[in-house]
């Protein structure tokens, strides 16, 4: 990577005043694997419509403890998310036994209790028993039983009902939201972030700064003339300041009222925090 003057000393700036993401207090994980989901135009097998729930929760209000909206890739913007009504039939391994740590591999015993427990879940998934048999031979019926998720976070899983951030990682600007109530599931072509002060981290994910630099100095350039592979192991790199307490204030504010007028804002104080020129903001605006 050969890089301009200017782009040398922006990279210079950022690395001296800040510490790189992979060293703050946070973890970032993978979205949720289903392995199969089926037509959504039926109502959807793990996936599901929200008829589908309602029809589920109709059948036996005891569906509601599992079943979570969720987002795909697509549906997360630059600070908020568009909900398409789609929620996740959410089955961790050995379900509803998954927190017994001597169970080990399929559990025809869970399985049975998952029938007994949650007649309407277990009767939508019975009718895409050979689809999602036929998942991963490797595992699926050996290490964990054919209705349970192909990948559900086994461990991690309770970051998801956690305050976090979730990206998506093919994008034409950074598309990260902070899920304050722990709300939502996301798919693995999602990510989610946990740790402190995500609603600060929040404000640089979004900057116009970050995405400047994750695409030109951090590997995640190359998706078309303007997009950006946000993959984690890239913008890992990147270095996150030490904000005053009084732009943290102000940054917390800027966010709960947000507009176009705020996200200006939002990126003089990055740009200010590491002590950017007017040319060097110039360069990076005009990206």
């Amino acid at each position: 990577m050969i890089l301009s003057g200017l782009e040398k000393g922006i990279k210079e700036k950022i690395e001296r005043i800040g510490i790189p993401l992979k060293d703050w207090d946070i973890q970032i994980n993978y979205g949720i694997k289903t392995g199969f989901n089926g037509p959504l135009e039926e109502g959807g097998c793990f996936i599901i419509t929200g008829e589908k729930r309602n029809e589920l929760i109709e059948q036996d209000p005891k569906s509601a403890e599992v079943i979570r909206p969720i987002l795909r890739g697509r549906d997360i913007k630059r600070y908020s998310h568009e909900f398409a009504d789609l929620w996740l039939i959410y089955i961790p391994w050995h379900f509803p036994l998954h927190n017994d740590e001597t169970i080990r591999g399929a559990s025809l015993l869970a399985e049975e209790t998952f029938k007994n427990q949650y007649p309407a879940i277990y009767s939508h998934l019975l009718k895409y028993k050979n689809e999602l048999s036929n998942r991963n031979k490797a595992e699926t019926g050996i290490r964990y039983e054919w209705y349970a998720l192909q990948r559900w976070g086994a461990n991690y899983w309770e970051d998801f009902f956690k305050q976090k951030i979730i990206f998506q990682e093919m994008v034409q600007e950074s598309s990260f939201i902070l899920d304050h109530q722990g709300n939502f599931m996301c798919l693995d072509t999602a990510r989610i972030i946990t740790g402190n002060d995500l609603d600060i981290l929040i404000a640089v994910l979004n900057s116009r700064l970050f995405f400047y630099s994750v695409k030109t100095f951090y590997g995640g350039g190359g998706l078309g003339e303007t997009g950006v592979r946000m993959k984690h192991t890239f913008f890992e790199n990147f270095p996150m300041p030490n904000f005053s307490a009084p732009d943290k204030a102000n940054l917390r504010s800027l966010i709960s009222n947000l507009d176009n007028n705020a996200l200006a804002e939002i990126d003089k104080i990055i740009y200010k925090t590491f002590t950017l020129t007017k040319e060097e903001k110039d360069l990076i605006e005009s990206q």
